[in-house]
């Protein structure tokens, strides 16, 4: 039971972190009218707590290794 707990810990983990990056880096909003290039970039807390949450997912999967 560990095992597999270890396992969904690191892959929830592994994605919350690809999945908050890719909403930090890509923007929210983006407008191309011949010449003129717009892109919005909103507030990025969402993205912050999802890559924190993302580490604590995968520090939690491996403290389970160490028991």
């Amino acid at each position: 039971m560990n095992n597999v707990l270890k396992i969904v810990l690191l892959v929830i983990g592994v994605g919350m972190i690809a999945y908050g990056l890719y909403r930090l880096i890509t923007p929210e909003f983006a407008l191309d009218a011949g010449p003129l290039q717009i892109e919005a970039h909103g507030d990025n807390t969402q993205s912050y707590a999802m890559i924190g949450f993302g580490i604590l997912a995968l520090i939690g999967g491996l403290a389970f290794g160490k028991r």
